[in-house]
């Protein structure tokens, strides 16, 4: 699992690298080329308007001459003096027929059209003759003019015809030509600027290379308002992006007549797709290809890994001979080799400290048990000899023999609580019974108690709290409880209760007394044998016997302080019916192996006085 582990990050380490590194660089070569693009595109729509403004002279230049070579014709000059409108449209038409224009229109000097020749039928006299005027109220009538009607723009030449010469002669009208701004014409920019062009008059399109769709988008009109500068900027014509510029081609002349270029920015990144493929492709190959190369060096660092944390687990389970390969001069080897020495002197170490502690518990228990055997021999030893003395009176003898009595008890229980300490879990007999009537039981033995007879030992049951116990064991660790509890309380107000109640399939059994809690020496080591604290005839193992006998039942025992600064011990057992076990009894009853008066037994490993 380790060694999966570490190939796991291993290649979860490879893959976000490489993800980052490719999706790094996806980002910077798109910023970079899309900038470029940009920059290119922006320096082709300069040269794109360059070029046009270049060959919008020569065009004007040639219709400014073409309407000079038809202002000096003598036909023209002569149909001129006859002042008759129908002449004078007759005799144009074979002028206009040799012209090149797609305009010819002959005006007298007070501003009258009197001919009018177009390929467009609706761009009518009235129109001409209206733009006309406007035209020369324009102090150079010589500039280029901008006429449209009938959705059809002109570029306008205006020369004036003359009776002889233009300083001496006499005024007779003028000659107009004009080239359309047509489809043909934007078809011939879009080439020579590589772009997509639009010729607009005010807010009509009158000419493009535009898709209609596109032409007829929602938002081209933004295009053509002409409220903004001639520096390129991104417009969306339907949905395609675009870098655009605008030229003003009727300088202050509303309504303005432009020349809108456009380049298309989705077409000149369209190789981007591929070239983010390709790059995807790359990083994808760069991810398997690392992935596995990982996988196969990872092995080099992850087999004696593997090996070490085995040996590791191994140790936790206590097993300090499990095989270690620390074969190799690299750091894992040397780790190895190490853990290695530090496992051996922990289980040198941990040998001695096993045989100190079994001497220093061997030492304890004899001086506890001397210590209480020789006191007890003692008082047997000075009675028996005062019984021997025959002066003395019955009475006498009987007390003496109670003392004898009362030492040899003490033995008894000294050598039972060893016993029983010494048992293990197959020393329970088990029947079924009620942990109420074992701890009545315990509660009227320790009422019978002469040293307790001022203390209030209340039992409350909840529930039956019935299942298979050792009846005679429970009732001996519930009296050592008690004894505990009893010696702790205070003399004359003390207050020791029981309380046996069940908490799903366990038995909780508390026994609380209102004594001034326990020690801070042996608080850490309460339930430890042959400790003992403030207590005379004390052998300290009151408290390690009950948790034994709870611990083979398989339940617990624990202390703490409640809010009310009451000593609460807490046993928990669990309830459950063992089918392996005899055939049910009744209740465990009989009577108790406790008897009314003991002295010395109990919780000797804690003895806390009123004060």
């Amino acid at each position: 699992m380790s060694r999966l582990r570490l190939r796991t990050r291993f290649l979860l380490s490879m893959l976000l690298i490489s993800a980052g590194l490719t999706t790094t660089s996806l980002l910077v070569v798109q910023r970079s080329v899309r900038a470029n693009v940009r920059e290119d595109i922006l320096g082709d729509l300069h040269n794109s308007v360059t070029t046009f403004e270049n060959f919008e002279r020569e065009r004007e230049v040639m219709l400014g001459q073409s309407a000079a070579l038809l202002a000096d014709l003598p036909d023209v000059r002569s149909v001129m003096t006859t002042h008759d409108q129908p002449t004078i449209q007759d005799m144009s038409s074979e002028v206009w027929q040799v012209a090149p224009s797609d305009l010819l229109a002959l005006a007298d000097r007070k501003g009258t059209v009197v001919a009018l020749h177009t390929k467009t039928p609706g761009f009518t006299r009235e129109v001409a003759e209206q733009h006309f005027r406007k035209a020369l109220e324009v102090e150079d009538s010589s500039a280029t003019h901008w006429w449209f009607g009938a959705h059809h723009l002109y570029q306008i030449a205006i020369r004036p015809i003359y009776f002889g010469s233009e300083s001496e002669g006499q005024l007779l009208g003028f000659v107009i030509v004009g080239d359309e701004i047509d489809e043909r014409l934007a078809l011939q920019v879009s080439k020579i600027a590589a772009s997509q062009v639009s010729f607009s008059y005010g807010s009509e399109v009158v000419a493009t290379t535009l898709m209609p769709s596109q032409a007829g988008a929602a938002n081209w009109p933004e295009l053509l308002n002409g409220q903004w500068s001639g520096e390129p900027r991104d417009i969306r014509v339907g949905d395609e992006h675009f870098l655009a510029t605008s030229l003003a081609l009727s300088g202050t002349e509303q309504p303005a007549v432009r020349l809108n270029v456009l380049k298309s920015y989705d077409q000149a990144t369209k190789f981007l797709d591929h070239l983010n493929r390709l790059l995807l492709l790359l990083g994808f190959t760069a991810v398997l290809g690392g992935s596995a190369l990982v996988y196969l060096i990872s092995h080099t660092f992850t087999r004696p890994l593997a090996n070490l944390v085995a040996g590791v687990r191994a140790l936790g389970r206590g097993d300090f001979s499990h095989p270690l390969d620390s074969r190799g001069g690299d750091e894992v080897a040397e780790v190895t080799r190490a853990f290695d020495r530090m496992r051996d002197n922990i289980l040198k170490t941990q040998r001695a400290l096993l045989e100190s502690e079994q001497q220093a518990t061997i030492g304890r228990m004899a001086s506890s048990i001397s210590h209480d055997l020789r006191h007890a021999l003692a008082a047997i030893v000075a009675n028996a000899e005062f019984l021997c003395d025959s002066h003395l009176t019955p009475a006498q003898r009987e007390d003496l023999y109670q003392e004898v009595r009362l030492g040899v008890n003490r033995m008894t229980d000294l050598i039972d609580s060893l016993l029983e300490f010494a048992r293990t879990r197959e020393a329970l007999h088990p029947v079924y019974g009620s942990l109420c009537e074992i701890a009545e039981r315990a509660a009227q033995a320790m009422r019978s108690d002469p040293r307790h007879h001022g203390i209030f030992i209340p039992v409350h049951c909840l529930g039956a709290c019935a299942g298979w116990f050792d009846p005679k064991k429970l009732e001996r660790a519930l009296y050592n409880l008690l004894l505990n509890a009893c010696d702790a309380a205070p003399a004359g107000s003390g207050t020791v209760e029981v309380m046996v109640r069940e908490s799903g399939d366990t038995a909780v059994i508390e026994v609380c007394d209102n004594g001034p809690g326990i020690p801070e020496p042996i608080r850490d080591k309460l339930f430890q044998p042959f400790v003992s604290y403030g207590k005379e005839n004390g052998t300290g193992l009151g408290l390690a016997v009950v948790q034994r006998i709870v611990q083979d039942h398989g339940g617990e025992v624990s202390v703490e302080r409640s809010p009310d600064q009451k000593t609460v011990f807490r046993v928990l057992l669990p309830l459950r019916a063992d089918s392996t076990a005899k055939s049910a009894e009744e209740p465990a009853g009989g009577p108790s192996l406790v008897p009314a008066k003991r002295e010395g037994e109990g919780d000797s490993s804690i003895a806390r006085s009123a004060s």
